[in-house]
């Protein structure tokens, strides 16, 4: 037993000391003192002969030191003793390097003539040609395997290399074969392809793609293709061909509506509610599936309370009504008795009301995640009627049950809101610290902006005044009190409107928003373009050209204007949350044709 033991303790000091030099090796390799690299390889040799990456890096370090024939002598020992077909290209690249390209060219074609011998040697041998970036020869390498088994398909290994080749015609070909021989790749060509798309400014790579995906959807009637165009235009935000796509999907696989919901709540999220209601409307038209109906039904709802005046209200109650009598107070309504509980306190300022519905539906049986919808309700209503300390208690709650999931995040938001509306900047301070890093995007957004609002102002006032005014003006804004808080955001631009004020540009974006909201175009227009001509850092600059060029749009129909505020939010911002948005309509309006 004693003897194991030592034996033991023998090998875990051994194997220490082992991991110790191969790690002193790499650093003076990564550092560039080779000659001590070397030295250090070599010692690692001795105890593992047959070690190939210590015997590659051997053989970089003779190379970096321009020893060449002592770099070939120990390639060619290795090959005679090994002959592995990768040695012959490493032969090869120490001939390149002393510019012998006719004796290099001559031992890859070598390499490749191995493959003929052994089928399996592509992997290795195109891998080798690629770490060496001889792009060409590895392609030549998995043709190669090919022709000899026409099964063994390297679709997506020489797509890669079509597309670091610069021959993006040629890629997308071998990524649209892999795709429909091997679909349980799509998520991961959909990522490379999505990555050159993105890369893509003059829009020439998306053009070639569309155009691909066309041609297959005539030749092939597979419906496959059509799933591919919906995704191309999804990707171009494009939802209107989309839509197109998914309707001719539907009509042959009628059973299943995931797409095309998902597509709606996308328009949603970029305002197109046209298109948005014509979607829904579609599921309600053609599905039986009773939550398919009361979520189309909610996302319809929604967005008729978004656009609707005071004078509608009353129909929008009426509608709600009619909903819920027809589906029922249920957990499967919990949507719709959520929206009438807002809907009563937000827009017909009755939060007795929206209490009492949220009294009725936390009875229901309520799983978890439903019952932390219903508590998080009931908090903005608290929040809403200026109980701070009870609506903390709900978020609190929330987070406490569901620490890691996307409700639990913007829980803990909600709750830095909230002590950033009572004036308690230190808490909501720490709150948002933590917030600046959650994996949900939207919130660390959310989280990031309004830190910035409260530390930028701290540090240049440091008894906050303006900050507390701004805060109190937010609220109104969470209250729905549209002209008290004008009224109160004017107030602090009239004694703040220095360019060297830090409250000054966000106030005016404030006041755009506001005179938006309020129908007074020229008002917000003239806010936000304030910020454009007097706060060139402003980090609400590009929401300030983003906004003012939808305006231009979508409101007053000038593409001219709009597009050279689309262009100046892509020249000068290419890290704004509105930059991939911004180049989609910037090329719509310019009359890119693959859009």
């Amino acid at each position: 037993m004693l003897h194991r033991l030592l034996v033991l303790v023998f090998l875990f000091f051994s194997l220490a000391h082992f991991g110790q030099n191969e790690q002193l090796a790499q650093n003076y390799f990564d550092s560039g003192a080779f000659e001590k690299a070397l030295l250090s390889y070599q010692e690692l040799l001795k105890n593992q002969p047959g070690n190939n990456n210590y015997f590659l890096r051997m053989v970089e370090c003779y190379q970096q030191l321009e020893q060449y024939d002592k770099a070939e002598k120990e390639i060619s020992e290795r090959l005679l003793k090994y002959k592995q077909a990768t040695l012959l290209i490493e032969l090869g690249y120490n001939y390149q390097l002393q510019k012998n390209t006719t004796k290099a060219e001559s031992l890859y074609e070598e390499a490749i003539l191995k493959i003929n011998e052994a089928p399996t040697n592509v992997y290795s041998v195109a891998a080798t040609f690629e770490k060496k970036v001889l792009l060409n020869y590895a392609l030549r390498a998995y043709e190669t395997a090919f022709a000899i088994d026409p099964k063994a398909r390297f679709n997506y290994q020489m797509g890669l290399l079509y597309g670091q080749l610069g021959q993006p015609d040629k890629m997308i070909d071998k990524f649209l074969d892999e795709l429909y021989t091997n679909p349980q790749n799509s998520v991961l060509i959909q990522n490379q392809l999505s990555r050159f798309m993105n890369d893509d400014t003059d829009g020439q790579f998306n053009n070639q793609l569309r155009k691909a995906l066309l041609v297959r959807a005539q030749q092939n009637q597979d419906i496959y293709w059509n799933q591919m165009l919906s995704w191309f235009y999804v990707q171009q935000k494009d939802y209107g061909k989309a839509f197109i796509q998914e309707k001719a999907i539907y009509k042959r696989e009628p059973e299943s509506f995931s797409n095309i919901v998902s597509l709606g709540e996308l328009a949603i999220e970029d305002n197109e509610e046209e298109l948005a209601k014509e979607i829904f409307t579609f599921i309600l038209e053609n599905t039986n599936d009773l939550d398919l109906q009361i979520q189309s039904h909610y996302y319809l709802m929604k967005m008729q309370i978004e656009k609707a005046l005071p004078k509608e209200y009353p129909q929008i109650d009426a509608n709600l009504e009619l909903l819920l009598k027809k589906y029922g107070v249920s957990p499967y309504t919990l949507s719709l008795q959520l929206m009438q509980a807002n809907f009563a306190t937000f827009k017909r300022n009755n939060p007795e009301q929206g209490k009492a519905i949220l009294e009725r539906t936390m009875a229901l049986p309520l799983n978890r995640f439903q019952m932390a919808d219903a508590k998080m309700e009931l908090a903005d209503i608290l929040l809403f009627e200026n109980k701070f300390n009870q609506a903390l208690i709900y978020y609190s709650q929330i987070q406490e049950d569901l620490k890691n999931d996307v409700i639990g995040h913007e829980a803990s938001l909600k709750a830095a809101k909230t002590s950033y509306f009572n004036i308690d900047f230190d808490w909501a301070l720490s709150q948002l610290k933590v917030l600046k890093s959650a994996s949900t995007q939207l919130i660390a957004n959310d989280a990031l902006e309004l830190f910035l609002l409260i530390n930028d102002n701290t540090v240049a006032d440091s008894t906050q005044t303006a900050l507390k005014l701004f805060a109190k003006a937010d609220f109104l804004m969470y209250q729905n009190k549209k002209e008290e808080a004008l009224k109160q955001f004017q107030a602090i631009l009239k004694d703040h409107q220095s360019e060297d004020d830090v409250i000054a540009d966000v106030t005016l974006l404030r006041l755009g928003e506001l005179y938006e909201a309020l129908r007074d175009i020229p008002k917000a227009l003239e806010s936000y373009q304030n910020i454009i001509d007097n706060f060139p850092e402003s980090i609400y600059r590009d929401e300030a050209l983003y906004f003012s060029a939808e305006i231009y749009h979508k409101n007053l129909q000038l593409p001219d204007k709009a597009k050279a505020l689309y262009e100046a939010l892509l020249f000068n911002h290419q890290d704004s949350i509105y930059f991939v948005d911004a180049r989609k309509k910037y090329r719509l309006l310019r009359g890119d044709s693959n859009l």
